[in-house]
């Protein structure tokens, strides 16, 4: 695919690139790569994250599309709107970063769509319990129900992994090691983790007998 120029998206998304929003994307990217290196697939991943000017690149496997909020949708290695440009169960893995603003996201859907059976899903989101919460709440940044999600995930037909529901980053001060004796609880990242498994529909065929019980072997 082309890959085509960035469009910086005013509003809500540009509080990552100030210390508060950078210190969560630093957190987050220490684990994303590490991911894909742990559950490498055949077919490519996809990345949606928000675009941060001030952000290092983050360093993932090859074979991959990387999509970030635009202007009239999404930009990066491709410009398009939904419903994405790619077939039907064409994406090994994909990694969503603080792009879903609501638990009735059409995105969610697309993603469905587009990962292929026995493919996983991690959805990066703010935690609602943490106090770093008062650092976002003027940004016009909206957090989602993480049950609202889970069971918005579930209705699509993807289903929880172990490990789901993790959290990660900072408890208040902006620094990603602001863990100390805080419980994981109320650290600002909520990680969910689904994968989309499918059952036959069309249970095999029974192999015939070449030989009836008694008779003699050929």
């Amino acid at each position: 695919m082309p890959s085509l120029r960035n469009h910086r998206q005013a509003g809500p998304a540009a509080w990552f690139d100030a210390a508060a929003g950078q210190c969560l994307l630093q957190a987050e990217h220490a684990t994303l790569a590490g991911a894909l290196v742990a559950r490498p697939a055949q077919q490519p991943w996809l990345w949606l994250a928000p675009l941060s000017a001030a952000s290092k690149p983050l360093q993932l496997p090859p074979g991959g599309l990387r999509l970030h909020p635009g202007l009239a949708g999404w930009d990066g290695d491709v410009r398009c709107r939904l419903p994405l440009p790619l077939a039907d169960d064409s994406i090994g893995n994909i990694l969503l970063q603080h792009v879903v603003q609501a638990t009735d996201d059409p995105l969610l859907g697309e993603c469905a769509r587009v990962l292929e059976p026995g493919g996983r899903l991690w959805l990066h989101t703010f935690n609602p319990w943490s106090p770093y919460r008062l650092r976002w709440a003027r940004s016009g940044l909206r957090t989602p129900s993480p049950l609202g999600l889970l069971g918005q995930l579930r209705a699509l037909g993807l289903s929880a992994c172990d490990g789901s529901g993790s959290r990660l980053g900072p408890v208040w001060k902006v620094q990603a090691s602001d863990h100390g004796a805080s419980p994981q609880a109320l650290r600002a990242v909520l990680v969910l983790q689904v994968e989309k498994r499918t059952a036959s529909l069309i249970p095999p065929a029974r192999t015939k007998a070449r030989w009836q019980p008694g008779a003699a072997p050929a």
